[in-house]
């Protein structure tokens, strides 16, 4: 039997190859892809809005295709599976938040200064923004600092997303609030997240695992805002168990 298609999106500011540690075991049980956020790593910038580039990420799939997102990845799978309904078969959704900004009635996310100091970090210095953005995200993992040299020596070397792309990833965390469109997600849905994420609330997960009609969470509980590189073993066998699970 055909191992089921499996597209990969990273997080702002990072690239395809964050899945790295993880992408030869996946293969064994996926025809996996990776792809970037628009103007980050491979992928150009074509100045999309947000729920365009869902759109356009959507148009590339095959029909019943299963999408893993991280974050701001996890943002635009759930906005292109709304909009392409048949073309998703299934969301992983990682380190996810239906809303990063907190607004009148949603406490479980960060206060809109944080990206506006975000936003001017990367004005300044893009480099060293995205460094300090690593460290942010990696309080409280047990392997924050492994994890952390991964991340700035293979994804953000040679040089970094073009700071237009880092501001529009930005904006799109400010703007994007998928929370009345979250139970209009039918597909099967596996909510992969650190306890001690500092960035987006364990909270937030619980919301959308509530929400989502057919949703499992699975919490990994040394792991931060990458559970992922905390644990490639058990988040390859969680995708494992998801895709025979939808195979069945």
């Amino acid at each position: 039997m055909k191992n089921p298609d499996l597209l990969l999106i990273p997080g702002w500011g990072m690239n395809r190859k964050v899945w790295s540690p993880c992408l030869a075991a996946l293969e064994n049980v996926a025809a996996a892809r990776l792809t970037d956020l628009p103007g980050h790593g491979e992928t150009p910038d074509p100045g999309q809005a947000f729920a365009e580039a869902a759109r356009s990420l959507a148009d590339t799939l095959p029909a019943n295709a299963v999408v893993c997102g991280w974050s701001l990845g996890a943002l635009l799978a759930m906005r292109a599976a709304l909009c392409s309904p048949r073309r998703v078969g299934g969301l992983i959704l990682v380190g996810a938040t239906p809303c990063f900004v907190q607004r009148d009635g949603w406490t479980e996310a960060q206060p809109a200064k944080l990206l506006e100091d975000f936003a001017a970090a990367v004005a300044n210095d893009s480099r060293a923004a995205l460094q300090r953005f690593v460290a942010l995200f990696n309080q409280g993992d047990a392997k924050a600092r492994p994890i952390g040299r991964e991340i700035v020596r293979n994804v953000l070397s040679p040089s970094p997303p073009p700071t237009a792309a880092l501001l529009a990833g930005l904006s799109w965390l400010r703007d994007a609030d998928l929370r009345e469109n979250i139970p209009g997600l039918a597909c099967p849905v596996l909510l992969i997240h650190g306890e001690r994420d500092p960035l987006m609330p364990l909270s937030a997960a619980r919301w959308l695992a509530g929400k989502l009609p057919r949703a499992r969470l699975e919490t990994f509980p040394d792991a931060a805002h990458a559970p992922f590189l905390n644990d490639p073993g058990r988040f390859v066998r969680l995708i494992g168990d998801f895709l025979h699970d939808l195979r069945d």
